[in-house]
């Protein structure tokens, strides 16, 4: 049986399996079948929401008629980030909620990203009960055909209106943002029609750039991934800070008064440095990936806070999150959760406590980001054709253990595959630009070599 799943639901290429309408149905059917007869107090009903891309209407349509095609009924909420979409689906009382959206990746792709009734992303045996529900297809066709009814689609048209005012329930009491200037890239995806209605009303000065999308240029040069112009804007606005989302508003990346981009670990030392001098953390225990920069673990040292590391993928952070009781985890990429606020990353409710940390410290961000040394970090992706163990590949562990041996105690190497993309991701860090940078570009030479597409 093919995995369909990765680290964050199903991806691909867009009209190209598995995201093509035949496939979509078929998930539509199999989403429907699973929740039906996995879950209690079934509502028959799922809220569907979708980013910017062209190819959103397409998918979004087959997954629908997929669902209906079991007796269930679906409720279109439109373009809205993901994390809305987890909100919708808790509050509305959904059986489940689907998030048609590619994250981060170039409008040519496109992914479907579930969430269950209580807002919370699905483990890995329920995405394989899925996946075993798609693959035996004409099981689904017999049961559907024993149903004897059709589900109905409705238009949820106050769905950006609910998700924003969740949104202000998560500020904090008597916190006045009204004297800061801010500049926003909405990445020409989901928060293009947000954001700024929302940090408007909190804030003096408010500047959006790439919040015109056309269904192609989503991440386009622009984003959380490509802060260029980003960093430009906020030093020619002379703003305090600039925010940057990805394409579904799920990662947040900021820009400091000076343009400088801090990365989502140091976004997030800064906002557990904040919460703790509130006494926010009763139980001081912070949750990253093991691909976090080796400084935020030291700037966790420094202020007494424990540091789990968990795999690569924000659903791997929440399971650590709830084991530990902690109330704030993320990746470097810039997914943060903040668990007694959302059961899910989101980049708006981050960049508000990111806001609300600069306000309470009077201090620029120049200055806060200075909580976390940052180590030395190359990291480059090589295109795959496949996805052997890397512990199988002789030449290419023969090299990382060269890379580890010179590195010694001063700095490490990781290399693991992309959840979602046909990619090796090749990580180095060590004392100095110059020899990460090397040494990473020796194993990506080996990795290209020996698997490159």
């Amino acid at each position: 049986m093919e995995n369909l799943f990765g680290t964050d639901g199903i991806r691909g290429v867009a009209n190209k399996y598995p995201l093509n309408c035949e496939t979509a149905i078929k998930a539509g059917r199999a989403i429907a079948s699973y929740f039906h007869k996995n879950e209690t107090n079934v509502s028959n009903r799922f809220v569907i929401g979708q980013d910017t891309r062209i190819s959103g209407d397409m998918i979004v349509g087959a997954l629908a008629s997929g669902i209906c095609s079991m007796g269930k009924s679906v409720s279109l909420a439109g373009v809205i980030p993901t994390p809305g979409i987890a909100y919708l689906t808790s509050a509305g009382g959904y059986d489940a909620g689907i998030m048609i959206s590619a994250s981060h990746n170039p409008f040519y792709d496109n992914g479907i990203k579930l969430f269950k009734g209580d807002g919370y992303k699905l483990s890995d045996n329920a995405e394989k009960e899925i996946e075993r529900r798609i693959n035996d297809y004409d099981s689904l066709c017999r049961e559907s055909e024993s149903i004897n009814r059709v589900g109905t689609i409705q238009i949820l048209e106050t769905s950006q209106n609910q998700y924003l005012e969740f949104l202000k329930t998560s500020i904090r009491d008597g916190h006045n943002l009204s004297d800061l200037k801010i500049v926003i890239d909405c990445s020409n995806g989901a928060a293009s029609r947000i954001a700024s209605v929302f940090f408007s009303e909190l804030v003096a000065s408010v500047k959006v750039i790439f919040c015109t999308p056309d269904g192609t240029n989503i991440n386009d040069q622009c984003g959380s991934q490509h802060t260029k112009t980003l960093s430009a804007t906020v030093t020619k606005q002379a703003a305090d800070l600039g925010l940057a989302f990805d394409g579904d508003a799920d990662r947040l990346i900021a820009v400091d008064e000076k343009g400088k981009p801090l990365t989502g670990d140091q976004v997030m030392a800064i906002i557990a440095q904040d919460m703790k001098n509130k006494d926010e953390l009763a139980n001081p225990v912070v949750v990253s990936t093991v691909m976090s920069n080796l400084g935020f673990g030291i700037a966790l040292e420094n202020m007494g806070i424990r540091h789990i590391k968990a795999n690569v993928g924000d659903r791997y952070v929440m399971q650590e999150m709830l084991k530990a009781d902690a109330v704030i985890g993320g990746e470097d990429s810039g997914h943060m959760i903040f668990l007694d606020h959302h059961t899910t990353g989101d980049g708006m409710l981050a960049a508000l406590k990111l806001l609300e940390a600069i306000q309470s410290s009077g201090k620029p961000l120049s200055e806060l980001s200075r909580v976390m040394p940052v180590f030395p970090q190359c990291l480059i992706n090589v295109d795959v054709h496949s996805k052997p163990e890397i512990r199988t590949v002789n030449e290419i562990v023969k090299e990382i253990k060269k890379v580890e041996a010179r590195l010694g105690k001063k700095g490490r190497v990781l290399v693991r595959y992309s959840g979602t993309q046909p990619q090796c991701r090749i990580m180095v860090e060590g004392s100095t630009e110059k020899e990460t940078e090397l040494y990473c570009r020796q194993i990506a030479i080996v990795v290209k070599n020996e698997i490159g597409s």
